[in-house]
């Protein structure tokens, strides 16, 4: 079932080789994937290695565990985040996966409430621009996206109050008109309750609890450009994958 690959434990391997079948479509989201006496009849190891390999599948969303059928394959839903778009669009020029589309809910400025006055450095109730975006894809809302910039870049990019798409994204648009280029961000992970003016567009109940990403960036002088706040979409994983050298 799977090739030589001796950096990787046995049930590691093996999970790996099922979610490429996965991947490919030989296992078809709703099939069964190999039981535990299959793996250790095919593959030679013990109970406990190839009891392992359905959790792996499980935790990174490429099965699912349904009482009275058993474990079944599943493709999970795909998480883009703010920094993975940044990525993107320097990458790739587009800030999008295949099959995903984004709808402009609205673009003006308004006054920054203490939030978002803290993480853009100025008084509470300056004008600042705010962007609010919902992303979507074949399997329903991807995250709930908003976005507060200094009231100031609205000048020198009047697109950010408009709610036509922006040619290249905040980012890429920020950099053409003023040559401040994003090259630090933190990024910050919570739960957080639904707020009354987000949940509809989510499609959720006001207080459900969600995973929430919250994103700062700075540009090359060190001055901040952007706060994002990410509200995700039901069923969606947050993973990250690195190469450790």
């Amino acid at each position: 079932m799977v090739g030589n690959s001796p950096a990787l434990p046995p049930y590691r391997r093996i999970a790996v080789e099922i979610k490429n079948r996965i991947e490919r479509g030989e296992l078809q989201p709703g099939d069964r994937i190999p039981s535990v006496r299959e793996i250790v009849r095919d593959e030679g190891v013990s109970v406990a290695t190839a009891t392992r390999v359905a959790s792996v599948l499980r935790a990174e969303g490429y099965a699912e565990t349904i009482p009275g059928i058993g474990t079944v394959a599943r493709m999970p839903s795909k998480l883009t985040t703010g920094p993975d778009r940044l990525q993107l669009q320097r990458t790739t020029g587009s800030g999008f996966r295949p099959g995903e589309r984004v709808e402009i809910i609205s673009a003006e400025l308004v006054p920054a409430n203490v939030e978002v006055a803290d993480a853009l450095e100025v008084e509470e109730g300056t004008h600042v621009v705010q962007r609010r975006r919902r992303y979507l894809d074949e399997d329903g809302v991807v995250a709930l996206s908003t976005s507060w910039l200094p009231g100031e870049l609205a000048e020198a990019a009047p697109e950010l109050i408009s709610t036509g798409p922006l040619p290249k994204m905040t980012f890429g648009l920020i950099e053409d008109r003023t040559g401040r280029r994003a090259v630090k961000r933190r990024d910050s992970v919570s739960i957080e309750e639904l707020p009354e003016d987000v949940a509809p567009l989510l499609e959720l109940d006001p207080g459900t609890p969600v995973l929430s990403m919250a994103n700062h960036y700075w540009d090359q002088h060190g001055q901040i450009t952007e706060y994002a706040r990410d509200y995700m979409g039901p069923g969606r994983i947050l993973a990250a994958e690195y190469d450790l050298q």
